[in-house]
């Protein structure tokens, strides 16, 4: 236990370091949280094409940097690749936190078999985020179809068809930013999606969003 934690979040891509940086930092700095999100290298990669190598290369260099940071992941569960641990067993489910639970416990472990002198049971603190960061901007349905300049009903029937934004996906085409482009087809996730995000707010996302929530709760125990 300590006063304050220091903690590397490796992201997929620019929106998740941008969401971090400009948002849910500063929500963390206030609980003596500090965040720092670094996106997954490897020159000539993008997003979406997430190895597990290639993570754990990162998650390996991070934890060896420095003894006192944490290390965690802000990835998307769709852009894995098979080589992921627990990935072939998240398939064969259909339950978003079922999926993350399977997903993280085997990349715990993996990352446990790779880096325990480095103390991975306790300073690495894996997350996947089952569908993608835009499925947090369903969190509010007034403020997402207020910034989207849409009817509420039309987002409140998004919700309502999943029961929670983090269920909202169906396919690659159904994704909730396919949606949100479907609704507003000027939304783009850097600008738009983050605005959207900071009127809503991390405490409303917490709310509505369980594997979200589960995730902050779990740095913060290490406080």
């Amino acid at each position: 236990m300590s006063d304050f934690i220091e903690i590397i979040v490796i992201v997929e891509g620019k929106t998740e370091k941008i969401f971090i940086n400009s948002i849910l930092k500063d929500n963390l700095a206030d609980r003596n949280i500090y965040m720092t999100p670094i996106i997954i290298s490897k020159p000539g990669e993008k997003g979406g094409d997430i190895k597990f190598s290639r993570a754990l290369k990162d998650i390996t260099i991070h934890m060896k940097q420095r003894a006192d940071t944490f290390v965690s992941l802000f990835i998307d569960y769709y852009g894995l690749k098979p080589d992921w641990p627990g990935f072939i067993n998240a398939k064969k489910e259909e339950e978003p936190a079922k999926i993350a639970s399977i997903i993280n416990d085997s990349t715990h472990l993996a990352v446990n078999t790779e880096l325990s002198a480095y103390r991975s049971d306790i300073r690495f603190i894996p997350h996947i985020t089952v569908h993608e960061f835009e499925a947090l901007l369903f969190s509010d349905a007034s403020s997402l179809a207020s910034e989207l300049h849409v009817d509420k009903s039309d987002v409140d029937k998004i919700i309502d068809q999943f029961g929670d934004p983090e269920k909202i996906d169906d396919s690659p085409d159904e994704a909730p930013s396919k949606r949100l482009e479907r609704l507003y087809p000027k939304y783009k996730k850097t600008t738009t999606g983050i605005i959207i995000a900071r009127n809503i707010g991390i405490d409303a996302m917490r709310k509505k969003c369980r594997i979200f929530n589960d995730w902050l709760k779990r740095i913060e125990s290490h406080l």
